[in-house]
């Protein structure tokens, strides 16, 4: 069992910077995949960035590559999101999930995803 905290959200203009953490309580964490999704009202929950277990490789959604990253410190349990020059399209909730047997080429899907947290509000005005 896993759960997940995120925090760091918060409301900041065009072009600003923003972390969001994602605490894990649970064993093992260094062993479970970490994702990011959004969900902007109207919209589906989206994929926006994700890292191996162990902090190996990183994927990222295109609308997002090369303005955010993604790291994680096994010792503290954490994942990182670093979202820069934010837009007003970055605008939605922000949750992260835990996965343990996340495939390479799955892992902008939801359902490999076994934990969620419960999400961090982000919104970026022009």
């Amino acid at each position: 069992q896993v759960q997940l905290v995120e925090s760091g959200g918060g409301f900041v203009q065009a072009g600003d910077s923003l972390i969001l953490s994602c605490a894990a309580s649970g064993r093992a964490f260094s062993t479970y995949s970490i994702g990011w999704f959004r969900h902007a009202p109207g919209k589906e929950r989206d994929f926006v960035a994700a890292i191996r277990s162990r902090g190996g490789r990183t994927y990222f959604a295109d609308s997002v590559k090369c303005r955010f990253t993604i790291s994680r410190d096994n010792a503290k349990n954490t994942v990182y999101l670093q979202m820069n020059s934010l837009k007003p399209e970055d605008t939605a909730v922000y949750y992260c999930a835990a996965g343990l047997f996340v495939s390479g080429s799955n892992y902008a899907r939801k359902n490999e995803y076994d934990y969620w947290g419960q999400g961090t509000q982000v919104t970026v005005s022009s």
